[in-house]
């Protein structure tokens, strides 16, 4: 498989940082936050035009935030990961799609925030 490269240019969020609970029928219900769906939204037109990834691969990504503040790397991917799973990007964000996010981290552009994802195969 041929590294696909692209820079998603908004500022990264997190989904789990960024909930909020409803109440349907009597129960309560966490659901992403506007402002995570129009980051979602919003990201989508940076996404390349490519045949889904069904096979084994890496998915890298640095996150430049436009803060120093502290933010968990992790929820930072899921978020990520969900986009690409919801744009057809990839199948799949378990392991038999993504086997690896190695050589992902958070940086810090305060003028240029932004998300730069690389995806290979394995």
């Amino acid at each position: 498989m041929k590294p696909i490269k692209f820079t998603i240019p908004i500022a990264p969020i997190t989904k789990k940082n960024h909930q909020q609970i409803i109440y349907h029928s009597g129960r309560p219900m966490v659901i992403p936050s506007k402002q995570y769906l129009q980051y979602e939204k919003d990201a989508m037109w940076f996404l390349p035009n490519v045949d889904t990834i069904e096979e084994k691969v890496n998915v890298k990504a640095v996150f430049y935030m436009p803060t120093k503040r502290r933010v968990d790397l992790t929820n930072l991917l899921q978020a990520l990961l969900d986009v690409l799973v919801k744009y057809g990007i990839l199948a799949d964000d378990n392991s038999k799609v993504v086997f690896s996010v190695d050589g992902s981290y958070v940086d810090y552009d305060k003028e240029n925030p932004r998300t730069e994802v690389e995806i290979y195969g394995k």
